[in-house]
């Protein structure tokens, strides 16, 4: 058992204060990532705020927020694109900004979308400060920044609002606060399908306890609960720069937390992604499954990954688009190894499940392989050896690192949006 399964950590004076290196650095590549793409976007002539509002499942969703559901594009080849593949958190949101302000549904999706970058970028911090110390709590926050598609965190999509919703209710199962995990992981599956990441997340560590206590006995005279001493439980050395080594006790991670409220959290949290899926099945007459013909309209399926397998192959068929495949498969290889390191350094059982269920979802489905960084996104725990990494270097040469991949993100970005962008 480690430190984090005996007690519940209690709240840290001045939160935000401790947060407020990871949010000024994570505002300034955000800041910087969207100066490049006005810049970029003014010399081929096309208007930014555009491509960050107006394109893509922005339109879905603003269309959501203004018509409600039921809109549909018949496609020449008999494929039916219903919006109600997307899930309605984001347009209840831009439809409440524009309620109560003289800006747009497209403004308000912007606005969700920037509030919620930054509440993501602090929750990350949380995390990773709650496991590792607020260096490497720095370093996560700014590393999710400077991800190659980090522009879409500024984007008017739901990626932001889903991540800040995840990061946080892992953090509140971290710290045992049990129905505001609940809470946030409903509302997490109002706000995209893979919410079902993080309700599995919670589910897995209310249940971990439950199971712990069936198949581990209690040796005789021993003391565990509240009553036991403050130094039960192993606990991380202090590494000499001060940022916390991995724990390389057994998984668990959660703090137990009263039995009620823990299964309370439990039975809250799929409640928001029950309710829509259920929702659409009714609303489309076929059933309990009738959001999974929405997302056959789309060609949207889980395959296992052997649509994404023959796509990549396909690349190497032609010296012209080689190198294309050869980035896919190095970049799979790359999310797959650091997941292998997330389990080696024994990251709590919660942030594994979610981030397998994440990157699983992600590479696995048949279809939009152009997304699959996109949807990649939320999958934050992946950095947390990357961001023990950076927080071992002296901070000159880690603002360094930062700094060079900041601008080569800034530029992608520019670049992407520009182009083909994130379907």
């Amino acid at each position: 058992m480690t430190d984090l399964d005996t007690r519940a950590a209690p709240a840290r004076p001045g939160a935000l204060r401790r947060a407020a290196p990871a949010l000024l650095g994570y505002a300034a590549v955000r800041a910087l990532g969207l100066a490049v793409l006005a810049l970029w976007s003014a010399a081929r002539g096309k208007d930014a705020y555009t491509l960050l509002t107006a394109r893509w499942d922005s339109l879905w969703y603003t269309r959501v927020a203004e018509l409600g559901y039921g809109y549909e594009v018949r496609l020449p080849n008999g494929d039916v694109h219903s919006n109600l593949a997307f899930f309605p958190l984001l347009p209840w949101l831009e439809r409440l900004v524009a309620a109560v302000s003289p800006l747009s549904y497209a403004d308000g999706g912007l606005v969700v979308a920037v509030l919620a970058s930054l509440a993501a970028a602090w929750g990350i911090f949380a995390v990773a400060d709650h496991l590792y110390g607020p260096r490497a709590g720095v370093c996560a926050a700014l590393l999710w920044a400077v991800l190659p598609v980090g522009i879409v965190q500024s984007m008017a999509y739901s990626e932001s609002l889903f991540t800040a919703l995840a990061a946080w209710s892992l953090y509140a199962v971290l710290t045992g606060r049990w129905v505001t995990a609940g809470l946030l992981a409903c509302l997490a599956g109002l706000t995209r399908p893979v919410g079902l990441a993080v309700v599995a997340a919670v589910w897995a560590a209310g249940a971990a306890p439950f199971v712990r206590s069936r198949s581990t006995p209690v040796p005789h005279g021993a003391r565990t609960g509240p009553g036991a001493p403050e130094g039960a439980g192993l606990r991380r050395a202090a590494a000499p720069d001060g940022v916390r080594a991995p724990s390389g006790a057994p998984v668990g991670g959660a703090a137990p937390g009263p039995r009620p409220r823990r299964v309370l959290g439990m039975l809250l949290a799929p409640l928001g992604a029950a309710g829509y899926v259920l929702w659409v099945g009714h609303r489309t007459g076929n059933g309990p499954l009738g959001y999974l013909d929405v997302q056959a309209g789309w060609r949207n399926g889980f395959d296992g990954g052997l649509a994404f397998a023959r796509f990549v192959a396909e690349k190497f068929t032609s010296f012209p688009s080689a190198p294309a495949g050869l980035g896919l498969t190095l970049g799979v290889g790359l999310v797959v190894w650091l997941y292998v390191v997330c389990v080696r350094q024994r990251q709590p059982l919660p942030l594994l499940v979610y981030a397998g269920i994440v990157t699983a979802l992600a590479l696995c489905a048949s279809g939009y392989f152009g997304s699959k960084p996109r949807l990649l996104l939320p999958a934050f725990p992946l950095l947390l050896p990357l961001a023990l990494t950076l927080a071992r270097l002296r901070t000159p040469r880690s603002a360094l690192v930062v700094g060079v991949v900041a601008v080569a993100s800034a530029v992608y970005g520019a670049l992407w949006l520009n182009g083909s962008g994130p379907p």
